[in-house]
């Protein structure tokens, strides 16, 4: 199990765009499956997307052609991209790292979360 820390986030114009980084504390290469969900107030986590140990990213339709998710491996980091931002996209970023088992993603790390404020 690893500890993960995000960073990047902050306060940014509707259009613009922000990279927010999730540091692990070791290894990740091993790590199946990574992703980063948000959480807006008032509103269920949401996932923004996945990323597996090959590469292969997944994303939520609210996100998709706006958002890119990447990992470095020999940096132990997950990216996350976010151009054309919008208001909605206002929220808590969380990572976190796991694995698929029968088609349900198991989380067995979280991140504490790094605040996301879009707005003009």
């Amino acid at each position: 199990q690893v500890h993960l820390v995000e960073s990047g986030g902050g306060l940014v114009q509707p259009g613009g765009s922000l990279r927010l980084s999730c540091a692990a504390s070791g290894s990740i290469v091993n790590i199946t499956t990574m992703a980063w969900d948000r959480q807006a107030p008032g509103k269920q986590r949401e996932l923004v997307g996945t990323i597996t140990s090959d590469g292969t990213t997944t994303y939520g339709n609210s996100v998709k052609g706006r958002f890119t998710i990447s990992r470095d491996n020999a940096k132990n980091t997950m990216y996350l991209q976010m151009n054309s931002l919008k208001p909605e996209d206002t929220a808590v970023y969380f990572c976190n790292a796991g694995k698929v088992i029968a088609g349900f993603r198991v989380v067995d790390s979280w991140g504490q979360g790094t605040q996301v404020t879009v707005s003009s």
